[in-house]
């Protein structure tokens, strides 16, 4: 198929315009050998007017960059995509994709791109915004000023102009003008990228004055109305006050308006489904209700469907508050803002937003990774979020500080989260002199697009598209583990335990046993005990399921509607007390926080490394399960250790 490249600089619209061409058929992938992510899929192009046959061409969506002289992993992708180099195969076509409101930065970069040779079709953005500056710049004035290099108007947001981009990729295949001034002055073999682009830099520059002043357009030093609102929101005081409360509105939506979405699928959608499934197990008898079969459906597939149904709604609202935030842009003004508090760990200011969603939910927080242009800082930040003490953690938090410190519950609860921070700059400076010690604080210059209004269309289209990509990579790993759990749950390994499927006490089944296993590793810690080992196995699914495996397993049976406050006062809490006392050899209060302490830094739930996994690779998802169980085990024995001596 003809292979056509998408290139163009940051936030001018390109990825909006070629989901908008693509719809739901685009998919997500890293480019060899990277962790830079690309999107590419097939266009059926059905000529209009005549009865040829529909063409299919491949599309590649690159990361923005402003120039071919790459300064990060993401801009050298985008530059050997549009060249054909490193394993690439050669475009046929390129569409560069220009922003009418900064026509100045984009004809500079439009002139490397001409100068490849390659048949080129310029798609213009943001013609709306540059005519209510002012700015009159038409498709048809821009191409005669280019000399006749085909340009559509197009907008992603809607789809305007796909069509007639579709139209001139068709009619250029088989070639391109250079405009005067321009040659077709590809890199030669042995020549650098640096010195091909150096080497004409001038050339490109006069090219471009000259086009503006073909078109009639001068420099301005007249005030916009993105310069007014910038006055506030980039001022030190006022724009960090600003994204805090940006931050505080998203942090609340991932948390509090995904939470009854999420118990709905939990509890609604979970009863609806498990009503359906006992309706046609019944047909065949009785017996069919009570086998394990039965058992293998309800309590480990459709489990395992609800886990994923669940984690929909934060990931969704993620992907809107996300996309209406790069949209209208505010995501480049909030990187600025907060570019010098995240330097000290070699990382710009773009990595603080997917931090800060973490505390509300760590894959939600990942994909708010997609925001970071270097795909080191994305891996960095990526290994990072998952020791953002999550909301799901809380609930182990209330029930263990309700449980053993009633009177300072909620210090207790505050320290998790203040061990969290700390936990997060230790674990990142020591990535920084390991891992990514060549990830070194780079000049953070980026454009500053003008404000605009999102459109929900495109918006709802590139959501939907992002949820379909986490549900088909992330469902398989998330349904199979909890198979396994199922399985291990399912078969006794005494004679009185009960039959496979239907073990009476968990501890008498193979996972009690593997519990049994396990618990001796976390002796020094003062939780050596099969119940807590058990609740910590379990709660690598999800960390919401921690205390209802603590209660399982030493046979409390409360309420659903039963506070966490409550249950650490009460029956539960007396049972953990009971546990953690003769574990730890009378230091069950040292024991809680050393438990605390590991909850809140071993393995994220399942979810979270499968979409390690998907956005990384197994590889960077090992590492960071690694560093976590590392790392929670090294400050459950140090605390438990110091603490006993003191509680």
């Amino acid at each position: 198929m003809p292979r056509v490249v998408f290139i163009g600089n940051p936030n001018v619209g390109k990825s909006s315009l070629f989901n908008a061409m693509l719809g739901m058929h685009a998919r997500v992938m890293n480019a060899p050998g990277t962790t830079v992510l690309l999107e590419s899929g097939t266009y059926s192009y059905r000529p209009h007017g005549n009865r040829q046959p529909a063409q299919d061409w491949s599309f590649v969506d690159t990361p923005g960059t402003y120039s071919l002289l790459p300064m990060s992993p993401d801009e050298e992708v985008a530059a050997e995509a549009v060249i054909g180099a490193n394993g690439n195969a050669t475009p046929d076509l390129v569409v560069a994709v220009i922003d009418a409101t900064n026509l100045p930065r984009s004809l500079y970069f439009l002139a490397q791109v001409l100068e490849l040779g390659r048949p080129t079709v310029v798609a213009l953005t943001m013609v709306d915004l540059a005519a209510k500056q002012g700015l009159d710049v038409g498709a048809a004035s821009l191409s005669r000023a280019l000399d006749g290099v085909p340009v559509v108007a197009v907008d992603g947001r809607v789809g305007t102009g796909c069509a007639a981009l579709a139209d001139a990729i068709g009619r250029s295949f088989d070639g391109t003008p250079v405009p005067h001034g321009l040659e077709n002055a590809a890199p030669r073999p042995g020549v650098t990228m640096k010195d091909w682009v150096q080497s004409r830099s001038d050339i490109r520059f006069e090219w471009a004055s000259s086009v503006l002043t073909r078109l009639g357009i001068g420099s301005s030093d007249g005030m916009t109305t993105s310069d007014r609102i910038d006055r506030v929101l980039l001022h030190p005081v006022g724009g960090i006050a600003a994204f805090l409360a940006v931050m505080f509105i998203v942090f609340q939506c991932t948390t509090w308006l995904a939470g009854p979405l999420q118990d709905w699928f939990d509890v609604t959608v979970r009863a609806w489904l498990t009503t359906g499934i006992d309706w046609l197990f019944g047909l065949a008898g009785p017996a069919a209700l009570d086998g394990w079969f039965r058992s293998l459906i309800v309590n480990g597939l459709l489990d395992g469907v609800i886990t994923v149904l669940t984690f929909i709604p934060p990931m969704g609202i993620m992907f809107i508050l996300l996309s209406l935030l790069e949209d209208c842009g505010y995501l480049a003004r909030a990187a600025f803002v907060m570019d010098r508090a995240m330097r000290s760990l070699g990382l710009d200011g773009r990595a603080f937003l997917p931090i800060v969603v973490g505390f509300g939910c760590n894959l939600p927080g990942l994909a708010a990774t997609r925001t970071l242009p270097d795909s080191r800082q994305r891996v960095f930040v990526g290994m990072l979020i998952p020791f953002a003490s999550c909301s799901a953690r809380l609930s182990v938090y209330l029930v263990l500080a309700y449980a053993f410190f009633e009177r300072y519950a909620g210090l207790v609860v505050f320290g998790m989260y203040v061990m969290s921070i700390l936990v997060i700059l230790g674990i990142g400076l020591l990535l920084r002199r390991t891992m990514f010690r060549s990830l070194e604080p780079e000049p953070f210059a980026m454009s500053l697009p003008p404000y605009q209004c999102p459109r929900v269309v495109a918006l709802l289209r590139s959501v939907f598209g992002r949820l379909w990509a986490f549900v088909k990579g992330a469902s398989s790993i998330i349904i199979s583990t909890i198979l396994v759990l199922w399985l291990l749950q399912g078969i006794p390994v005494t004679a009185a335990a009960g039959s496979f499927g239907h073990v009476e006490n968990v501890h008498d089944s193979a996972y009690g046993r593997l519990a049994d296993a396990v618990a001796p590793v976390f002796t020094p810690a003062g939780f050596g005990d099969w119940h807590a080992s058990a609740a910590l196995v379990t709660g690598f699914v999800a960390k919401e399921v921690v205390v209802g495996a603590m209660s399982q397993s030493y046979s409390v049976d409360e309420p659903d509607d039963v506070s966490e406050a409550d249950q650490g006062r009460g029956a539960l809490g007396e049972a953990l007390r009971e546990g953690f006392d003769e574990s730890s050899g009378g230091h069950g209060r040292a024991a809680a926080i050393a438990f605390l302490l590991f909850v809140l830094a071993y393995t994220p739930c399942l979810a979270t490394v499968a979409e390690l996994r998907r956005q990384y690779g197994g590889r960077i998802a090992a590492k960071t399960v690694g560093i976590g169980l590392v790392s929670a085990y090294i400050l459950a024995v140090v605390a438990f250790q110091l603490l006993r001596l003191v509680l």
